[in-house]
């Protein structure tokens, strides 16, 4: 199990690691999440194996919400592989991931299930999709990646997700759970700051980007970005990512983390599969969007609907 030092010893102790100015609530009364860092293969049932082991060690720690990463399922060698794993909404791995959530009581963000939807027949092409589980094991949202990662980078390797996998019609409106309302997302959409300023004008506190880094972005952009989107939309962001190496055909970065809105990372994994906790402070983020109006400064007139105030 990883933990960021800093961050475990201050709750602990029960301090906080926030700005002592707009600090609020006493550590102990914050809703407390799960960030888990995994390394996916082709083994699904292995893969549910360790996924459902942190599920349980956040249970056991008091959390009340745990992320899973992009690809949790599985991540195939190619592009028939995957094909061939993958299961619809209503097959048996979602059916183990919602014995799971009823049995430990926790919501779960589960960040990139490779679903076969209702055109599957017609396509045979799926979707990267992130699905939210309360703690009743039932499914109260779901949002279909948008942006899909069609890339070549330079020493990593070329990236066709299109290959096997079809961009989804719409973002989802921001999802109420005991953490706060969370924004969804996987991976590559951190990239594109329009959607995460359309969630966060749709009342999101809490983005979440689960993610499957490359050796090359990983080190060049990872923390970057998060912490862009963080400030940006004054948001808590929270990115469960892949670690290590999945096969003899890719690998994946890891440093899972949570940033808060003042762009500061509050929690960390370290080096392989484990979790890292933080605790969610609302009120801090009121305060920060009350001290520092960006969305009321915006200029619609200027760059279109993005400048809207918040709602």
């Amino acid at each position: 199990m990883t933990f960021e030092l800093p961050k475990r010893l201050a709750e602990e102790k029960g301090f906080s690691l926030m700005p002592r100015a707009m600090a609020s609530s006493s550590s102990w009364e914050l809703p407390l999440v799960a960030v888990c860092q995994v390394t996916s293969t082709p083994d699904k049932q292995q893969n549910f194996k360790t996924c459902a082991e942190l599920v349980r060690e956040a249970a056991r720690l008091g959390a009340c919400l745990a992320f899973l990463p992009e690809a949790f399922d599985f991540i195939a060698r190619d592009p028939a592989e995957t094909l061939y794993l993958s299961e619809p909404l209503g097959g048996n791995l979602l059916g183990e991931y919602t014995q799971l959530a009823r049995e430990c009581g926790l919501w779960l963000s589960l960040g990139g299930f490779h679903e076969r939807g209702q055109d599957w027949e017609q396509t045979q092409k799926i979707y990267n999709c992130h699905v939210i589980l309360n703690s009743k094991g039932s499914v109260v949202a779901t949002y279909r990646k948008t942006h899909l990662c069609d890339v070549e980078i330079p020493g990593q390797g070329p990236m066709r997700e299109s290959n096997s996998t079809m961009p989804g019609p719409s973002l989802e409106s921001p999802v109420d759970t005991p953490a706060g309302k969370i924004g969804l997302a996987v991976c590559y959409d951190m990239r594109f700051p329009e959607l995460s300023l359309a969630l966060a004008q749709a009342g999101a506190e809490i983005l979440t980007y689960p993610s499957a880094f490359g050796s090359v972005t990983g080190p060049a952009h990872w923390e970057v970005l998060l912490r862009a989107r963080a400030i940006e939309t004054q948001c808590y962001v929270v990115a469960a990512a892949q670690c290590g190496r999945h096969h003899e055909k890719r690998a994946s970065y890891g440093h899972s983390m949570v940033v808060d809105p003042w762009g500061t990372v509050v929690a960390r994994c370290s080096e392989g599969p484990g979790l890292c906790l933080a605790r969610i402070d609302l009120n801090y983020l009121r305060q920060l969007r009350q001290h520092l109006p960006v969305f009321q400064h915006r200029r619609p007139d200027l760059y279109g609907n993005l400048g809207h105030p918040l709602s």
